[in-house]
Order: C-alpha cells, then structure tokens, then sequence
C-alpha cells in the first residue's frame, strides 16, 4: 500500500530537537516499520529551513518531502495554525495532480489533521488520526500557561468526527475522545511501539558513581515532564544520583531557562551534588545510560503515551512511573514496575527508596517489564496493526473527490 505520514511539526529527520519529543521519533519508526512490512512510505512535513531539499531519502527507506507552508523557520507547533490551510492545498495539489496518490494518509496532531482532511477531501484519500496530545488535557494541566490556540478543542472535536480513523494511544485517551463526543465506533487502539534494536538489555553501560544508586530520567525540558518532582524525591533517597537526559545539547544548557531552574531547585533541596544534567543525547548513547540505572523513573503529569518507560523496560531496567496516560499502560503496577500519583514527590521519593532496597523486586520487575515489551510493544507489531486498519479504510468506498 502508498502510505502518506503527515507530521507538521516533527520531523523524523530532526529526532530530539525543539517541539519535536516523541512524535518525531514515533513518526521516523513508525515510517521505518511500515517499510518493513512492504510498504510504499512518505512522510510529509513543513519546510522549516530554506536549506532543506525537496524530498530526502531516510534510511528506513520512506522518503521525507518538505512541505512548503509558512516561514522556511522554525515555527513554535502552538503558532502553526494559520500554516495548516496552505499545508493542506500544497497537499492535495501533490496527491490529484502528481503521479503518487496514497491509498491512506495518516495525521500526526491536530494540526496536521486538519491539513490533512483538507487534502483527502480534494483527493479521495481515507484519513486516519493519531492526536500525540489532546487540548482537553493540557488546559487542565497547564491552565492559563497554555500556549494553545483558543480554538484548538474544537477542531480536536470535530476531527474526531471528520476523519475516517482515530488511532488511540492509550485507553486514557479513549475516555477522554469519547467525553469529547468523538464516537467510539470511529476509534482503533494500537500502542506505540520501541525499536529493540537499540534499547536492550546487553551492550555497553556508562560509567557508575562508586557508591550510589543511580536513578534515570528522560524527556523534553518542559515543567509537564515531571522533573521537578523527581528532583523533590531526592532528599528521601541519600544514597542515589540522579541523572537527567534531555534539552538542548550539553554545551548549550546554562542558557536554557528550565535547565536554570531545575539546577537552582536541586541546590535549594540540598541534592545539586547528585544531580547531573546531560542535555539531549543521540539515542545509541542514551541506551547505555538507561543499561547504567538502577530504575528508571517517569513523572510527568500527563503524557499521551510515554516512550520513556518503553526505553527503559526494553534495557531491562525497573521502572517507576506517574499513573497517568500511556505510562498507566505499558507499567503494570506491582508486576514490571511502580506507578506512583502525578505531582507527589513524597510518593515519589517512598516508592524510590522501596525499589531500591529491593534487588529482588528490582530483578523481577526487570525480567516481567522485557516479557511485556517483547509481547506487545515491538514497531513491527504496531505496523502490523495499523496496515489492517489502513487496508480496512482503503477497501471502503470513497466519495469522488472534491473539486478544488
């Protein structure tokens, strides 16, 4: 099958920088995956530097085209809004008059959905959804520092009802599509998945403090990321560093603002000593700091799916986990891991401190969390899912299409 991939704002070729978090890697292994399977893969996302070529080829073998929608720079996602029309035209310019039509395309946000309907309509392409994040949420997390456009909700509504496909990450977020009146019948659940390759239990580990614990913390230099309340536990576990992976590169971290605070907030708890900040890592790397850790622990207070926690499960590493989202997935409280309240350091910091006395626990969280991720959350598993839902909507009859 031809397979269009929309993902304004995340890139799979910029894996790790700004906006892009876990989308960007999610898209680059999904496209990767669905090649695996025989696909036909090309993912589309906006120009963001006039440097870029046209089309690039990836080495999971899809092809990235460069969307010309907006400035050639880089754009906030929270300011692409008023981009997404002429994303949309471009689109479905490429697909009626080019010589490649998709037999599916699949939306990654919402703004690329609505880029993305756009084009189906004027196309005939079936459209399925992945949101990455709903609006409902973050207003209920971020309150008034939601950088969100003011209409964001309401699209999210009606594309739910609007595409042929919504593709759930977790069954948090089917709660919350389905109180957004997105009807269930229209919802598929297919996890994410992990690339194995990379995050497993054998090869090399970082070097070890002598002498402590070693906990693990990974994710975008954003307050919702939980670190703050990681940072909190410490003073429960003396006898633990922790290590923070994520941000902008090493070099460039004394002039990121969160990066100040989070440093200025270890000094004030008394643990600066025992917090090291890495900045981001190139994703070989940070496999061998996950393999280093004793537990790894994710604390965000809301997250839509939480590759982290796949990471560290896939390196055979116990995980400790807010009981939010995706994480209250892939963790099974008691059995692969912890899942501790969102925003409780207090419980943090005890559920830390259990673990760590507990090489036993620690052991066979490690060897269940692998089990699990071996079962269920392989990419060539996902894009399995996902090519019978795909060839479900290409076998449906379409309308004609739209005239321009």
């Amino acid at each position: 099958m031809r397979i269009a991939v929309v993902s304004e704002h995340a890139s799979p070729l910029a894996v790790g920088g700004g906006d892009v978090g876990e989308q960007g890697t999610h898209v680059a292994e999904l496209a990767a995956a669905l090649v695996g399977e025989g696909h036909d893969v090309r993912v589309y996302t906006r120009r963001d530097s006039p440097a870029l070529p046209d089309v690039v080829p990836a080495a999971g073998g899809y092809r990235v085209l460069h969307v010309p929608a907006g400035p050639a720079r880089r754009v906030p996602r929270d300011e692409l809004l008023p981009h997404m029309g002429e994303f949309g035209r471009w689109l479905a310019g490429q697909w009626r008059d080019g010589a490649w039509l998709p037999d599916v395309a699949h939306a990654h946000f919402w703004t690329s959905g609505l880029a993305t309907v756009h084009a189906g309509r004027r196309a005939g392409v079936p459209v399925a959804l992945t949101y990455h994040g709903l609006g409902t949420v973050r207003r209920r997390h971020q309150g008034a520092r939601d950088t969100s456009p003011p209409g964001r909700v309401g699209y999210e509504r009606a594309l739910g009802r609007a595409v042929d496909r919504v593709v759930a990450q977790c069954q948090e977020e089917v709660g919350e599509l389905v109180r957004l009146g997105v009807p269930r019948s229209r919802m598929v659940l297919v996890p994410s998945g992990v690339d194995e390759r990379i995050f497993r239990p054998d090869g090399p580990a970082a070097p070890r403090h002598p002498g402590r614990s070693r906990i693990v913390t990974v994710g975008r230099m954003v307050e919702r990321k939980g670190f703050q309340e990681v940072v909190r536990a410490l003073p429960a576990v003396p006898d633990a560093e922790c290590v923070v992976v994520g941000g902008p590169p090493a070099e460039m971290l004394p002039a990121d603002g969160f990066a100040r605070r989070l440093t200025a907030l270890a000094e004030s708890c008394g643990v600066a000593d025992r917090v090291k900040l890495l900045g981001g890592l190139p994703r070989e790397e940070l496999a061998s700091w996950y393999r280093s850790a004793d537990v790894v622990v994710t604390a965000p207070w809301y997250e839509p799916f939480g590759l982290t926690a796949l990471e560290g499960m896939a390196c055979g590493v116990p995980v400790i986990g807010t009981n939010v989202g995706g994480i209250a997935d892939t963790v099974v409280d008691g059995l692969t891991g912890d899942l501790v309240p969102p925003r409780d350091p207090r419980a943090l910091g005890m559920a830390i401190r259990r673990l760590l006395a507990d090489n036993v626990r620690r052991f066979t969280y490690a060897t269940a969390a692998l089990d699990r991720i071996r079962s269920r959350y392989s990419w060539k598993r996902c894009a399995e899912q996902l090519g019978a839902v795909y060839e479900t909507l290409s076998t449906v009859a379409r309308p004609a299409p739209a005239v321009a």
